[in-house]
């Protein structure tokens, strides 16, 4: 770990990692350690919000969908218990409006998976309204119409019809576009 690193982490290094998904969540713990974090980890949102409680972190890594629930809790209890704690929240299922609502709660950042140690790190260290800087890969215009379409699908309560009528689409057009995996 860098001299840098070591110093912007401070006094308090307590990281709380929530994910579902044990060798990621174990591979990110080692990574933390080694930049100077002391990671505790949990697998669900129970847990997660026990942590919380009982210790509330300087920082946390928290996956969205997670078997119990939401991850979104668990930044809700972490924001009441400490409001001066980094939250990134994490995902497979990147979609806007999900972002939107992480940021709204008080998470940090959010982080489309797979992130790796150095993207976390970075967002998680971002100091007062600095933004980390741009990610390698951005999206692709099709990553971000699919993003679109996924965000006006959930804003009517994944209504098919509505969706298509407020995206001016037809409604088997939009049956294909849903039924295939998110483009990259």
């Amino acid at each position: 770990m860098g001299e840098r690193e070591a110093e912007d982490l401070g006094v308090e290094r307590s990281l709380l990692i929530v994910d579902d998904d044990e060798p990621f969540l174990r591979r990110l713990a080692r990574a933390m350690e080694k930049r100077g974090f002391e990671p505790e980890l949990a697998q669900s949102v129970a847990a997660g919000q026990a942590i919380v409680t009982a210790r509330p972190p300087a920082y946390a890594v928290v996956d969205l969908r997670l078997e119990d629930g939401n991850g979104l809790d668990v930044v809700e209890v972490l924001r009441e218990k400490r409001p001066d704690s980094r939250i990134v929240v994490l995902t497979g299922y990147g979609a806007i409006a999900t972002a939107v609502a992480a940021v709204k709660i008080g998470a940090t950042d959010y982080l489309s998976k797979p992130a790796d140690a150095n993207d976390i790190t970075a967002a998680l260290l971002a100091k007062g309204e600095d933004m980390p800087p741009p990610p390698e890969n951005p999206m692709s215009a099709d990553r971000v119409r699919w993003e679109h379409i996924q965000r006006v699908y959930e804003l009517c309560d994944r209504n098919v019809s509505e969706t298509a009528r407020r995206l001016n689409m037809h409604r088997r057009t939009l049956q294909r576009i849903l039924a295939k995996r998110s483009p990259r």
